[in-house]
């Protein structure tokens, strides 16, 4: 089936493996299981991530190995969410490239380091091809070829802080909102795919401040930027029968995540903080009008489509 014969679509972009599943995962295999077209453009293979699982010890440092190692994990984990069209931003070639340049092009993981609180800061070693360092109209003219092709009604990417200040996310925002301004202008250059698309919805994804605490703890100076105050968020999707679809793709990301179910499921990355997994994700409005759920006395949305495409 081609993506343009189911009637609701929703691209995704994120800066690495994994990412995608923590933030998004619930909402993925929501409307992944309804039928609806599921995008996940994934901006770098993750080659410089933390290693937290011992048995894979071995890949630290090992950039090539570890960034081979998680693309085979992302792959386990949109089958475990129900996703079948992934693809890598810089396979993504820009209007009238020659098929050898599109092969040359690549966006590395720019790694990380831990700032204050739970705050990540740029890597003091940044190679040259780190995502982080790409220019930023080359990687959006990338991605706003994909949204031609794809023609999705809403996109999801971080907040403009990149959820907690890694570079990669905070440049992996910065090029979705470039990519939908110029998937959009019949004018822009370097952007293939011809026909100009216009995406009605674009949401960051968001921790409302009345919840965060039982994620973040109970400080909020050493909050990320992801959490905002419940006033800002325009649509929460609840997605409680797809905890065992995240849990299985959480599981599937070992190499970077921690994974246990006593007394209901949570999961650690590298912050060595458990945290539940979150069946409820919820979202900023960026960009399109709101269509609030009447159902609910709080203002907020259930449907990134609320408005704009039949109901789930």
């Amino acid at each position: 089936m081609e993506s343009l014969d189911v009637p609701r679509r929703v691209l995704l972009v994120h800066a690495h493996p994994d990412d995608e599943t923590i933030g998004n995962g619930a909402t993925m295999a929501r409307y992944a299981s309804a039928g609806a077209g599921v995008t996940l453009v994934t901006c770098t293979r993750g080659e410089r991530g933390e290693v937290v699982e011992p048995e894979l010890a071995h890949l630290e440092g090992d950039r090539a190995a570890l960034g081979a190692h998680r693309v085979l994990e992302l792959a386990a984990a949109m089958e475990a969410l129900g996703v079948s069209d992934h693809r890598f931003l810089d396979d993504a070639p820009l209007d009238g490239e020659e098929p050898a340049a599109t092969a040359a092009a690549r966006y590395e993981d720019s790694g990380m380091a831990w700032g204050e609180g739970m705050r990540a800061v740029a890597a003091p070693d940044t190679g040259p091809a780190a995502f982080a360092r790409a220019d930023l109209d080359e990687a959006a003219a990338r991605l706003a070829g994909v949204l031609r092709e794809v023609r999705p009604q809403v996109v999801v990417t971080y907040e403009p802080g990149g959820g907690y200040g890694h570079p990669d996310h905070v440049q992996a925002a910065a090029v979705a909102r470039r990519a939908v301004e110029l998937a959009a202008d019949p004018a822009a250059a370097r952007v293939a795919g011809g026909v100009p698309w216009e995406v009605a919805k674009f949401y960051e994804g968001v921790v409302p401040a009345s919840v965060a605490a039982d994620s973040f703890g109970g400080d909020r100076s050493s909050w990320p930027s992801m959490v905002v105050d419940d006033d800002q968020v325009a649509c929460v999707v609840e997605a409680p029968e797809q905890l065992s679809a995240k849990a299985a793709a959480l599981r599937a990301h070992r190499s970077q995540v921690r994974t246990r179910f006593e007394g209901g499921p949570e999961f650690m990355v590298s912050q060595d903080r458990w945290q539940p997994v979150w069946t409820t994700e919820a979202y900023r409005l960026a960009r399109g009008v709101p269509a609030p759920d009447t159902r609910r006395g709080d203002g907020l949305e259930t449907d990134l489509f609320a408005g704009i495409a039949p109901p789930a």
